[in-house]
């Protein structure tokens, strides 16, 4: 199969936006990720889309892919709407690469967008807990603070975290999201503001969950074949892997780890040739602190019950070894739901086009995406590898595969 490659990639504003609808903020995301791509793109390119959407508050259920593509002049394009909880956008983003790949499209637009701050507080607990396990876990009062402050407490018991290590992700995450501008919560805050604040579900204070927030974000992808149209700095799919499991955390046969998200990774390293040492950065599914570090030990950062040495390190800070979350992460940049998984798209393009200004990995041509629907009943990941500049017979000098070959 042909090689898939990212285009082009923006988002809106994550935040709170009273004037906006779900087709205004699409709208913005796929008109900015237009203007993104190097050569220019126009909706007469995009072959096919897919849009991720869970549908807070009960608009547009039925047909919202087509009622948000069609505002953006993509009439007649086969539209379908994602639905996978959290992950919605980021399983938007695999089935464009899917679209690509099989040569069924030569241009195709994944994104996502969700509103989630027009609703009461109840209305909103009710579409956040949609995404959980119905019969025995949101009918009987559990709520997705305390699905993740389940995982937490067995963390702890098992392997000695100490609470601090919440609270050192929610720190990392908030000063990185204090250098984006498209940041919801686009301020820092200090250990003791994130170990003191108000409790959420015991050990989750305040600053350990995301917050609600309204957001589009829009991927152009396109095949290799008409890659050098777009740019002559492509930036290659890579590796894609996905999988399903329990939507129940009761369900499983462990609470300290998520196995949909070590299934993804290992499916997207292999099929990269790569392995977590080959990454420069990462942008990982922190809905709550300890979902971050629970990806550390999925994705193959570090081992099981090292996440919290990992975090304490400055490891995965700017700068360090392996920045995670350098846009703020859900924690500080916001979790529009249906927007999240192509929103940290967004991040990855603008590192591997050194575009993201005071949040940049110096010299970054390596990352991943990882994306998780519920309490982990769904994940997908994505990694993606800027290549040489193309000469100017639009041949790609394609970088070696692994650290190892690098010069």
């Amino acid at each position: 199969m042909r090689d898939a490659y990212l285009v082009g990639a923006a988002q809106t504003d994550f935040g709170s936006f009273p004037d906006e609808s779900y087709r205004s903020l699409f709208r913005t995301a796929f008109e900015d990720a237009c203007d993104s791509v190097p050569a220019g793109i126009t909706p007469d390119d995009v072959d096919e889309a897919f849009v991720g959407t869970l549908g807070v508050g009960g608009r547009q259920l039925g047909l919202a892919g087509p009622a948000a593509t069609e505002h953006v002049g993509l009439d007649g394009v086969p539209t379908t709407r994602v639905e996978n909880a959290c992950a919605a956008s980021g399983y938007a983003v695999r089935q464009a690469v899917q679209a690509v790949k099989s040569e069924m499209a030569d241009v195709v637009l994944a994104g996502g967008v969700e509103v989630m701050t027009d609703t009461s507080s109840d209305a909103t607990k009710y579409w956040l807990g949609v995404s959980g396990e119905t019969e025995w876990e949101r009918l009987s009062g559990t709520t997705f603070a305390g699905v993740y402050a389940q995982m937490a407490d067995a963390h702890m018991a098992e392997h000695g975290t100490p609470r601090d290590a919440l609270s050192r992700v929610a720190v990392k995450n908030h000063a990185n999201g204090a250098k984006n501008p498209h940041a919801h919560l686009g301020f820092e805050c200090s250990l003791e503001d994130a170990r003191d604040a108000a409790v959420v579900a015991d050990p989750l204070t305040l600053y350990h969950c995301c917050p609600t927030t309204d957001g589009a974000a829009a991927a152009l992808i396109v095949g290799e074949d008409v890659v050098e149209r777009y740019t002559d700095a492509p930036i290659r799919i890579a590796g894609v892997g996905a999988a399903s499991d329990r939507v129940g955390l009761f369900q499983r046969d462990t609470y300290t780890s998520i196995p949909a998200s070590r299934e993804a990774a290992n499916r997207a390293y292999e099929m990269a040739g790569v392995g977590p040492d080959d990454l420069d950065f990462a942008e990982v599914h922190d809905c709550f602190s300890i979902a971050e570090l629970l990806a550390y030990e999925d994705l193959g950062f570090c081992e099981p019950g090292e996440s919290g040495d990992l975090v304490a390190s400055g490891a995965t800070e700017l700068g360090g070894d392996l920045p995670v979350n350098t846009s703020g992460g859900l924690k500080s940049k916001g979790h529009p739901i249906g927007a999240t998984g192509a929103g940290q798209v967004v991040e990855a393009f603008e590192q591997l086009s050194g575009r993201a200004d005071d949040r940049q990995v110096e010299g970054a041509t390596r990352g991943l995406t990882h994306n998780v629907g519920g309490s982990g009943g769904a994940a997908v990941v994505h990694v993606f590898e800027r290549e040489p500049p193309r000469d100017s017979d639009g041949a790609s000098g394609r970088r070696p595969r692994g650290k190892e070959a690098e010069p």
